[in-house]
């Protein structure tokens, strides 16, 4: 062994004797069971199983798309349209070319059914009513509105979600439970 490989070797004894080389079986066994702690707690929150959670991703989901249109209505100057199909449980897109083409739109508007055993309960609009089957077109102005609504939301426990559409926002507030206008 050359002098060099001597003072290596000395050097990992030295640290070694000291109690410097790395983490004991306790500390590992503690940071361990606080990872299994944090996992345990947070997964649910992320896993989308149970009938509140898979209500709550669908208003979610169905006010995401809702903003989107508002905003892409508003940046290019056309017109969209929301169809909500109550008796499929799905809604999808279109937009209104500036040729008078109706277009339906893939991506965020392409058709979307609502997660698991949720499905819309009813459909309120001032002035046209309240509609529980069909289809029904919510129009997204070009000039920066969209068609107030009311969005009922129920999963097969009964439970239910309102989402309740502003006109000059684009942005719906979810409320538990069925609320009307």
């Amino acid at each position: 062994m050359g002098r060099s490989d001597e003072c290596v070797a000395d050097s990992f004894i030295v640290r070694h004797r000291l109690g410097q080389s790395g983490f004991t079986l306790l500390e590992l066994g503690v940071v361990i069971t606080l990872l299994a702690l944090f996992s345990f707690l947070t997964i649910p929150l992320f896993g989308g199983s149970g009938g509140i959670s898979k209500l709550g991703y669908s208003a979610r989901c169905l006010n995401g798309t809702i903003k989107y249109l508002f905003n892409e209505a508003a940046l290019t100057g056309r017109e969209y349209r929301l169809i909500y199909n109550l008796d499929r449980g799905t809604y999808s897109a279109q937009v209104l070319e500036a040729d008078g083409e109706v277009v339906t739109l893939s991506g965020i508007g392409r058709e979307t059914k609502l997660a698991g055993d949720v499905r819309f309960r009813d459909l309120q609009l001032p002035g046209r009513g309240t509609f529980t089957t069909g289809e029904v077109t919510v129009r997204i102005h070009s000039a920066g509105w969209v068609e107030e609504a009311s969005v009922h939301l129920e999963d097969g426990s009964g439970n239910a979600l309102t989402l309740h559409v502003m006109p000059l926002t684009g942005t719906a507030e979810i409320f538990e439970g069925y609320k009307t206008l």
